[in-house]
């Protein structure tokens, strides 16, 4: 085969690890806003059961206001009641009285359940908030997973591309230039092994004379699959002449010349 097609076959492998390193790295952002995004949800969990806290301990203030103001007005009646003169103004002021009363009860009630309601609301604000702990360290864990990974990723890829200007540097200008056409239009892949009659590449038949050609460690020229375009090599082994074989039909071809 063309004394450059190893070098390519070898440029292959380190641009597939090249692309891979690269979609990783190219990754590694959107995992980390995906992180952070748990941490928002989280964060926002915590401020809505504290709004939720702040409402109903605010209600239970209107109650207690609305009740002391009712437990007011009923005292204020019976302080009355001891200055009037007529029985009607005095069952009028035993119906206020009592009318007050009933409110202060109503409004105790609310306290009570309000009060209730409150402390489901402090329990679930801690509940928030121990979640948001939780998920603060894991995200923190992760995050500094992702910048590990990152950095490692960086290194390996700097290393590739490192072994690509070696591998590359030997391959004449104009296999660099179709190699690369090639691989824009394949997904990155420009090279396909020829084995067992077939382009690996896209399975179709290699005429028989190509695998040949391929085989023969003088031949200078670059072919490339009629189905897919992708330039062919072969790793199978390259026939070998049998010295003996070789020096007995020059034997037998001697004796029988004789």
């Amino acid at each position: 085969m063309h004394p450059a097609i190893p070098h390519l076959v070898e440029l292959q492998r380190v641009d597939h690890q090249i692309a891979v390193l690269r979609s990783a790295l190219e990754g590694f952002p959107k995992r980390i806003r995906e992180a952070e995004s748990k941490l928002g949800s989280a964060r926002a969990d915590v401020a809505s059961a504290k709004e939720a806290h702040a409402h109903v301990v605010a209600e239970r203030k209107k109650f207690e206001f609305d009740g002391q103001q009712w437990k007011d007005r009923a005292r204020k009646y019976r302080d009355q009641s001891g200055a009037v003169k007529t029985n009607e103004a005095y069952k009028a002021l035993q119906h206020e009285i009592a009318n007050a009363e009933a409110e202060v009860a109503k409004a105790d009630d609310r306290q009570l359940e309000v009060m209730m309601a409150a402390e489901e609301a402090e329990r679930r604000v801690n509940i928030a908030e121990s979640r948001l702990k939780e998920i603060e360290q894991a995200v923190a864990g992760e995050r500094n997973e992702i910048q590990a990974q990152g950095t490692e990723k960086k290194k390996q890829l700097e290393a590739a591309t490192a072994e690509r200007e070696k591998i590359i540097a030997p391959v004449p200008e104009d296999l660099r230039e179709l190699y690369a056409r090639i691989a824009k239009r394949h997904n990155g892949t420009a090279m396909a092994e020829a084995r067992d009659g077939q382009c690996r590449g896209c399975g179709m038949r290699v005429l028989p004379h190509i695998l040949q050609v391929l085989r023969t460690e003088t031949n200078e020229e670059v072919y490339r699959c009629e189905s897919c375009g992708l330039i062919l090599y072969t790793l199978e082994p390259i026939p070998i002449a049998n010295p003996a074989v070789g020096s007995a039909n020059t034997s037998s071809t001697a004796s029988t010349n004789s």
